[in-house]
């Protein structure tokens, strides 16, 4: 199971144009690559189904929340709380996206395309807010990817895009030389 967990650090009360806006980009990304798309610590107080309708109301991004719907009946999509200890264990190996990765766990994006190609299940984190993602979720994370390899800090919605379409890239490369 691949899936990208897009973590809120905008705010944590009330719902702005962002926290939609990056649903609506992330879920075509997630569809076309085959990913899950989990969401931590979102304003949303209402159920999945609840939250697709309100995403498909709000913006025309991803066909007006088509593939977001699609996530969701799929059994692709899902909202949590932000994890104090760890994260859910059926989402495999949580791996932080960051420019600036720990050395001591820091891992390729051929390494995590390899993974991929095996079976492994990654729940890939990515901070949404001009922050980043919470240095603490570093801690609970098992790899620091870097998907530029270059240390380049990418945009959240940006990100969203390439990570997927990069390993997905690497790893049909991969497929297709055995």
């Amino acid at each position: 199971m691949l899936t990208i967990g897009i973590v809120n650090t905008y705010d944590k009360i009330k719902i702005i144009d962002a926290h939609y806006r990056a649903i609506a980009r992330a879920a075509p990304i997630c569809h076309a690559f085959g990913f899950n798309l989990a969401l931590f610590d979102f304003p949303f107080k209402m159920t999945p189904d609840e939250l697709v309708d309100f995403v498909m109301d709000k913006t025309t991004i991803g066909e007006s929340g088509k593939y977001l719907r699609l996530l969701h009946e799929n059994g692709q999509f899902f909202v949590f709380d932000l994890p104090r200890k760890g994260f859910q264990p059926q989402f495999g190996s949580v791996v932080v996206t960051t420019s600036k990765p720990d050395p001591k766990v820091a891992v390729a994006p051929d390494t995590i395309a390899d993974g991929m190609l095996h079976n492994r299940s990654y729940l890939l984190l990515i901070g949404l807010g001009r922050k980043g993602l919470p240095k603490d979720l570093f801690s609970l994370a098992k790899h620091h990817l870097d998907i530029t390899s270059a240390g380049i800090s990418l945009e959240t919605c940006t990100a969203i895009g390439a990570i997927p379409a990069h390993l997905a890239g690497i790893a049909a490369a991969k497929k297709e030389r055995r």
